[in-house]
């Protein structure tokens, strides 16, 4: 079936018909989704090399993988691919095998460059990102999945890092804790940064002083979480509550406390970022897991749908969203209750 036919049965314009399944903002949602549901029902199909010929794209979306948080990432792609899968549209993923500054400039000067993409996510932005300054200077169409304070135009999605660590630590400060560690994610990253302001801004907004020695940074792992949870466990003025950075590191925690003799939820108190992972519940663990929740597939879905929506002519400077995020108490937060020697 060509593109005149299908629209002539829709009653609609070829015109609407190829907007419509394009993403173009100004066909309603309403349009584009009764154009979807039939372009299923028909089995039609654009004429993908026409498509491409006409549009000068190549259909796909480049995301360069990075060496930590593979979890985080499976989720992220599954959340893509759901979104574009009736789109014509592939996912490129690039592999960095080097972490070094130069080489990933390199890397994303290339991809650019190569013309083997139309758009580019960029992952974990810092302060100062020059990723964004780069591809900015190439004109390449771009979102970032985070945010950065650099000051060049970028379209960004992003959760309330900050509002959710300062609403967790809030609670177990209202829950008598005052020793109270976190253990965040990489240093330099700009969601680490927003979620060590929320950490100080609740402790100083209470009038307790921010110790340095209850904070640690690195990648979300259960073996670095175990690690740092252990040296900060057999301080002589132990933590009695922790704020994690994930699930993977809140594992880690968990091993940690256990190892000591010490229990979940009484001993020690656990409050964690979740990211929804259908292998790893909040609900499931021992006890269940207290949590800001997020889901990274939802980004992942979202930060698809925005790509083709600045693909489809959408000004960069209009797509900023900021995601709130919930609080979900379980079974690892309680009152404090005094330590064990």
């Amino acid at each position: 079936m060509k593109l005149k036919e299908f629209a002539k049965q829709l009653g609609l314009s070829p015109t609407t018909v190829s907007r419509a399944l394009s993403g173009y903002p100004e066909v309603s949602e309403v349009t584009r989704a009764r154009v979807v549901q039939e372009a299923v029902r028909l089995g039609y199909r654009p004429n993908v090399n026409a498509v491409r010929l006409k549009t000068g794209r190549v259909g796909a979306i480049g995301v360069v993988m990075g060496r930590a948080g593979e979890f985080h990432f499976a989720e992220f792609m599954a959340g893509m691919a759901e979104r574009l899968i009736t789109e014509d549209t592939d996912i490129l993923v690039i592999p960095m095998a080097n972490p070094e500054y130069d080489a990933e400039m390199q890397l994303y000067r290339r991809l650019a460059e190569s013309q083997r993409v139309d758009a580019i996510i960029v992952h974990s932005p810092r302060p100062n990102d020059q990723r964004i300054a780069l591809l900015h200077e190439l004109g390449m169409p771009f979102l970032v999945h985070g945010r950065s304070d650099i000051d060049v135009p970028h379209p960004w999605l992003d959760i309330d890092n900050e509002g959710a660590v300062r609403r967790a630590t809030s609670h177990l400060i209202d829950l008598g804790h005052t020793r109270i560690a976190m253990i965040n994610g990489r240093e330099g990253a700009t969601y680490a940064l927003h979620r060590d302001i929320g950490y100080r801004s609740a402790l100083q907004s209470h009038g307790i002083e921010v110790d340095p020695q209850l904070i640690a940074n690195g990648n979300f792992t259960d073996e670095l979480g175990f690690r740092f949870a252990r040296s900060f466990l057999e301080q002589p003025k132990r933590p009695t509550a922790f704020v994690a950075g994930s699930m993977m590191t809140a594992l880690g925690i968990y091993r940690a406390a256990r190892s000591l003799g010490l229990q979940i939820g009484s001993d020690v108190s656990v409050i964690a970022h979740d990211d929804v992972f259908p292998y790893l519940t909040a609900d499931n663990m021992v006890p269940s897991l207290s949590a800001t929740r997020s889901s990274m597939r939802a980004a992942g879905t979202r930060c698809a749908d925005l790509v083709l929506q600045l693909l489809a002519g959408r000004s960069p400077t209009e797509i900023h969203e900021l995601w709130p995020v919930e609080l979900i108490l379980r079974e690892s937060t309680g009152p404090v209750r005094t330590p064990r020697t």
